[in-house]
């Protein structure tokens, strides 16, 4: 279970992001071996087998989408499902290093099974700072011509969730599962 998360609630409170589009989509990564162990993952970590299998099916349920923009991390799992939903687009996604995953330093290899948001670990990324990465890169890939496919991670879209003030419902942490978020109101 993960420790931390109204931690998520109260930085996006303090960092709230205002996209200027009606709509955007966001697409976790597909799944890899180390998703599955649930260990700290590095940005050069592969899809698996698996992890190819849900990007192709996120291509064809995205393939009917409007979408102008894909923006993703540069780390190779979302780099890889960004490409693969970009092909039926016929578009490059534009890699941006700051919607990797946080980096959890020395923390990489180990177990993730009782994450606690609010560690600061050595050689890592402090909670406050990846905060604030992550609304940057937010801000600059929502104010690109919408709408607009984030492609990156599960921290992202906790950051991103709290961000806008949605309250995080973790049924949507699947890998490769395409989100839609639409302004209301």
């Amino acid at each position: 279970m993960s420790q931390g998360l109204e931690e998520f609630l109260r930085l996006g409170h303090e960092l709230p992001l205002l996209p200027t589009c009606d709509h955007f989509y966001f697409l976790r990564h597909g799944q890899t071996a180390r998703n599955v162990q649930r260990i700290f993952q590095a940005p050069d970590e592969p899809l698996n087998d698996t992890g190819l299998e849900q990007a192709r099916r996120a291509a064809e349920l995205l393939a009917g989408e409007t979408i102008r923009t894909i923006v993703c991390s540069d780390a190779q799992r979302a780099m890889t499902t960004a490409l693969t939903v970009a092909a039926p687009h016929a578009m490059a996604p534009m890699p941006d290093e700051g919607l990797r995953e946080r980096n959890f330093g020395v923390l990489i290899g180990t177990s993730s099974e009782r994450i606690d948001w609010t560690c600061d670990p050595e050689n890592g990324e402090s909670l406050p700072f990846f905060m604030r990465r992550k609304h940057d890169a937010l801000s600059r890939a929502l104010a690109l011509p919408a709408p607009v496919l984030v492609v990156a991670h599960g921290g992202s879209l906790y950051a991103l969730t709290a961000m806008l003030g949605i309250r995080m419902d973790m049924k949507l942490l699947g890998n490769a599962q395409p989100l839609r978020f639409a302004r209301s109101g």
